[in-house]
């Protein structure tokens, strides 16, 4: 308790929030995600070397921040953006499960940050004003 009074101890909730809605996350709501790996015959000093670690279980694209991915709720495989748009959404179907897909099972990942203020967010000044004066 931090010692205020009894609504601290009330609002504190020992459920796990979705960053992206605020609600709950139950169990059942979670998916596994399955990254395919650059190419298994690469002996381990190869692997490390490298930037790229997995690709496009699809195209064999190698996935990075740049790239935006996706997940297939049925697979749990994780796609390019571009294999979403050019092939998938042809037919609507998962192509390593086979089975049908809606658009809610199509899930856009979120980017990791890069480091640099421009890692491909529109950022936008909300007002014109001198920033250094003189």
């Amino acid at each position: 308790m931090c010692g205020h009074n009894d609504v601290c101890f009330l609002s504190q909730s020992k459920a796990v929030l979705c960053p992206m809605s605020g609600r709950p996350i139950k169990m059942n709501d979670l998916i596994p995600v399955h990254f395919t790996p650059l190419d298994p015959s690469l002996d381990r000093v190869a692997l490390l070397n490298r930037q790229e670690r997995y690709v496009c279980a699809v195209t064999r694209d190698a996935l990075g921040n740049s790239i935006p991915c996706a997940v297939l709720r049925p697979s749990g495989t994780v796609v390019t953006q571009e294999c979403v748009e050019k092939l998938i959404k042809k037919d609507m179907i998962d192509p390593v499960s086979g089975d049908k897909l809606t658009d809610k099972d199509i899930i856009p990942l979120q980017r990791g940050g890069t480091g640099f203020a421009g890692s491909g967010v529109d950022l936008r000044a909300k007002e014109a004003r001198p920033v250094m004066q003189a």
